[in-house]
């Protein structure tokens, strides 16, 4: 694992969106193309304006996420919207786009957006992440009743999570993908969740997801913090 410390939730926007360009252009150099999930929310919105002005060559690159709630695509809730709204503009306009949640029959049946990811599953190269206050990532929810299979399926993939604090289901990446990216991007702020990561240090569980992810995956994973 490396740490990097910031002073400002800007500064740490910046540092991001230099290194997660820079691990594109490397995989982009390497297979002639790139996969990035991202992960939605608030928080990556700093580094989503700071990422699309990169010098990437994005239309090598497809950007697709990480987790999504089951909403309809235009709706508030939508990490998929979040992502067009402040990611695939300028440069990065020229990216292609996976939604996890396409339209209004995936809401009503996830498991059709599932197995239609599943069936045209390309692994993402670059994987961004984010960490909730109870050690979740992507949308492994320590409280969820299909965390176990998230955590033990050896193929990587997507399956549906159904958190029980949260108001929607969630279509989410698997352990598997997860540490099956090349490079792995943890970022957090506050001291709440300095907290959190300070417990997932001490070593791998599954009441907090987020370790598995920092402890497991074969290169270490890149944690940006202020």
């Amino acid at each position: 694992m490396r740490r990097y410390e910031h002073t400002s939730e800007a500064e740490l926007a910046e540092a991001m969106a230099i290194s997660v360009g820079h691990a594109l252009a490397l995989a982009i150099g390497v297979n002639g193309w790139a996969v990035l999930a991202v992960s939605g929310g608030r928080s990556p919105v700093a580094l989503f304006e700071r990422l699309r002005h990169r010098t990437v060559r994005w239309e090598a690159v497809t950007i697709t996420l990480v987790d999504e709630r089951v909403v309809p695509p235009d709706h508030e809730d939508s990490n998929g919207a979040l992502v067009r709204r402040h990611l695939l503009r300028d440069a990065a306009a020229k990216a292609a786009f996976v939604p996890l949640v396409a339209d209004a029959a995936e809401v009503a049946d996830p498991a059709g957006a599932v197995a239609r990811l599943n069936a045209a599953w390309r692994q993402p190269d670059v994987v961004v992440l984010g960490m909730g206050e109870d050690g979740h990532t992507a949308s492994l929810f320590p409280e969820a009743p299909e965390l176990e299979r998230a955590l033990s399926d050896t193929q990587p993939g997507y399956l549906v999570t159904h958190p029980r604090e949260a108001p929607h289901a969630r279509v989410t990446l698997n352990l598997a993908a997860l540490l099956a990216a090349d490079r792995v991007f943890l970022s957090f702020a506050g001291a709440v969740k300095a907290a959190v990561f300070a417990r997932a240090c001490k070593g791998p569980t599954p009441a907090l997801p987020v370790s598995l992810v920092m402890s497991r995956h074969r290169h270490g994973t890149d944690v940006f913090s202020a």
